[in-house]
């Protein structure tokens, strides 16, 4: 048998539990990765792979990075697809007796982290469960640095809409169904990682026992989601999986909530490039899309709460108008929204904050960015609270002042503490009073040791004693022999040497004790008083993301109502009738970004269901067909987000989906051509499309020949004129100028073009 170091067969025994990991192994001031793990690392990373000695059983591969680089190094291999274990040094280096004990202290995957470099703070990271029986799916959905839970039941044949309404970072999915859902995952987005668990963690009876211990409650029907047996299986596999990664408290998931699918507008991936409504079609990036331009947010649980709303519009009226009124009551009171604007730009991510401060995972600093967000909530409150408008004022009744938290974070942390609790002096002198002397010990030890040599010199008249030190004794008083005779009876002779006597009395023996230990007891007494404070903050979860939430409602209102302002939005009217009227509609996105001098022209809309319900647009190259289809797209998206929208005034009625076939474009590595992604995209349109839809077809038939395009582009559109089912509203910008002919054969076809005229030279 092979003999490793200590140090190897304490990584080894870590190692051994938990597998599929790469396991980051803290030394000193370094983590380490071996063997397998360092070959992977050295390539991910582009760090140096080396090799370290194991005793006899030989040299093995080695990798590693400053500890104080995790955050920088971290993200990257969880970026690479990699399940990455930290393990850390769980004691003092300084203080440890042989090897340092080290554990596993979280599970770093893509669904689940709290690291501020692998989070986009404007973006929930949701890590998915799935759950197939037959029909029903069960899916739930959590963001472990946010504390936000859902569990919903839908038929199967919706489970391809709903992970791309929902983008999950991570989806766990039982062993059972990984090829057709591994499958269907990857076509939807290669990105998204797929975690197998084993089919019995997903099971009712196990995840119902699982939610009631962390809910402590003694049913589920609290939740309303009792019935949803395929809902709560799939609830207790992400619960199982966070549980198991994550070593640490999950008091921060308070409660389970049921997700509503009927109450939000699906937006398929096409649909949301082509409106490039999160993400423009140019590489990806947020640059150019119309979150780009309408997130006005100052904190970071506004702008995710801002992207939710714009990837989920609502299908329903009165929370439309709910929002709206919010909207406009900020619109009108510009000096509060103002002084709002101000108070928020001090208010840190409660919601992420919360999730690590009940975790375990808060530094110093966060706590007090607790407070100051905290602090700022009594002044938010007055101010909605003098507003003339409804919503705000109720809204200011729903915020919940902290102040005594915030009384106990001042009192015991100081204002500007340092990053890691390791470095010391977080809390505050006069907090506890046993602090207080512990570091006058320590800073004032050798003051005390000299006031005590003065003191004992008068009491005993012995001028020259001393009081020294020496590892073996310590601290020790020391008097010659000559004066013997005026040794007090309360000293304790310790060593006799042959011009000396050393003597110890208790009260040096307590100061000794206290002086060699006051570092270490430091440490721990900070360490102890800094828990406290966190578990009191932790008792207070509830209350701080109900804030937060509320916060990012006022946030997202305040966004939108900014956006109005400076880009003269005016207020739709939303109904639910089959019409839509746009009086000079502008593109928000396009109208942003011309050059200084342009101007954008607007242009109106009008369709409905009885006289207008298909709009053949024909027009040359570069007119502005495609800007057109867009610009009405996105102005009923923003109207059903509650928004105000770029128009002279608009009357919309609410549609349930807004279907988008716009432009050229393959999947080559699906082995997709132009052609058949086209066919596809319209295949969804014409299979999902209610007659409360909205759909723009920019081009059908242009990856084939002329002849079979026409065709194709026309039976199309004979089918939704034709079929009282799928009768959508529809605009169709296209070459084909055949299929303008069907204005008079079909009634509720009609033809517009687009004219380019020019001016002095210029278009």
């Amino acid at each position: 048998m092979q003999i490793q170091t200590p140090l190897m067969s304490q990584y080894n025994k870590i190692k051994q539990a938990y597998p599929d990991t790469i396991l980051l192994f803290r030394m000193g001031d370094f983590f380490e990765t071996f063997e397998e793990d360092a070959k992977i690392a050295a390539k991910v990373l582009g760090i140096t792979l080396t090799k370290r000695g194991n005793g006899m059983a030989g040299d093995i591969p080695l990798a590693g990075f400053p500890h104080h680089a995790l955050d920088t190094y971290l993200p990257k291999l969880v970026r690479a697809g990699y399940r990455v274990a930290v393990c850390e040094q769980t004691e003092n280096p300084k203080f440890a007796k042989g090897i340092v004990k080290r554990e596993v202290i979280e599970v770093v995957t893509p669904g689940v982290a709290f690291s501020d470099k692998l989070l986009d703070h404007k973006k929930n990271n949701y890590l998915m469960g799935i759950c197939i029986s037959d029909s029903i799916t069960g899916i739930s959905f959590c963001d472990i640095s946010t504390g936000e839970f859902y569990t919903y039941e839908i038929p199967s044949a919706q489970l391809q809409q709903q992970i791309e309404t929902i983008s999950p970072s991570e989806i766990l999915i039982q062993k059972k169904d990984k090829d057709f859902l591994t499958s269907l995952i990857s076509k939807l987005d290669h990105s998204i990682k797929i975690s197998k668990l084993d089919d019995w963690i997903f099971n009712y009876e196990y995840a119902k026992e699982l939610l009631i211990m962390q809910f402590k409650t003694v049913n589920l029907k609290g939740f309303g989601i009792e019935s949803l047996i395929t809902g709560i299986m799939s609830c207790g596999a992400v619960l199982n999986y966070l549980q198991e990664t994550q070593k640490a408290n999950l008091s921060h998931l308070q409660n389970v909530s049921v997700y509503n699918p009927s109450e939000y507008m699906n937006l398929d991936h096409s649909t949301k490039r082509n409106l490039e409504i999160t993400f423009s079609m140019h590489e990806g990036q947020r640059e150019g899309s119309l979150i780009s331009i309408l997130d006005k947010t100052e904190t970071a649980m506004g702008g995710r709460l801002l992207k939710k709303w714009l990837s989920a519009p609502l299908i329903k009226l009165e929370p439309i108008l709910k929002r709206q009124q919010s909207v406009e009551e900020l619109v009108i009171n510009s000096g509060i929204r103002r002084k709002v604007i101000d108070e928020l730009k001090e208010i840190g991510d409660l919601e992420r904050l919360i999730s690590k401060v009940c975790t375990g995972r808060a530094n110093p600093r966060e706590i007090v960015n607790i407070k100051t967000s905290l602090k700022k909530i009594p002044a938010i409150k007055e101010l909605l609270a003098s507003s003339n408008g409804n919503t705000l004022v109720q809204l200011s009744r729903s915020l919940l002042v902290l102040q005594n938290l915030d009384e106990k974070i001042d009192k015991a942390i100081i204002d500007s503490p340092p990053l890691s609790l390791a470095e010391g002096g977080v809390i505050k002198n006069g907090f506890s009073p046993e602090l207080d002397e512990l570091r006058d010990i320590s800073l004032h030890g050798k003051d005390w040791i000299a006031n005590l040599q003065k003191s004992e010199r008068e009491k005993t008249g012995i001028s020259s004693l001393k009081v020294n030190f020496n590892k073996v004794f310590g601290y020790y008083i020391e008097i010659s022999n000559a004066n013997k005779d005026k040794i007090p009876d309360d000293y304790i002779r310790k060593q006799t040497l042959v011009n000396h006597e050393r003597f110890i009395t208790p009260e040096l023996k307590a100061y000794e004790d206290k002086i060699l230990n006051a570092e270490e007891k430091i440490y721990d007494l900070e360490s102890q008083l800094f828990n406290e404070l966190r578990l009191t903050v932790a008792d207070e979860a509830e209350s701080i993301q109900s804030n937060a939430r509320l916060i990012a409602m006022l946030d997202c209102f305040i966004s939108l109502a900014e956006c109005a302002v400076q880009y003269n939005y005016v207020k739709p009217e939303m109904n639910n009738d089959e019409e839509i009227e746009i009086i000079d509609g502008r593109h928000p996105v396009v109208e942003r970004i011309l050059a200084p001098g342009d101007k954008y022209t607007p242009n109106s809309c009008h369709l409905n269901n009885s006289k207008d319900q298909i709009i053949i647009l024909t027009g040359p190259n570069m007119a502005g067909k495609s800007v057109y289809l867009r610009q009405v797209g996105l102005i009923v998206l923003l109207a059903q987000i509650g928004s105000f929208v770029p128009a002279k005034s608009a009357n919309i009625g609410i549609v349930d989906r807004i279907f988008t076939r716009v432009g050229a474009s393959d999947n080559i590595t699906a082995g997709e051509s132009t052609f058949l992604v086209e066919m596809q995209e319209a295949a969804n349109i014409i299979n999902n499309a209610t007659s409360k839809s909205l759909i723009l077809l920019d081009e059908i038939g242009r990856g084939t020949s002329t002849f079979d395009g026409i065709s194709i582009a026309w039976s199309i559109t004979e089918y939704l004129h034709e079929n009282p089912s799928i009768a959508a509203k529809t605009l169709f910008a296209t070459h084909y100028h055949e299929l303008n002919e069907m204005a008079e054969l079909f009634p509720r076809i009609k033809n517009y073009k687009v004219e380019v005229r020019e001016y002095d030279d210029k278009v």
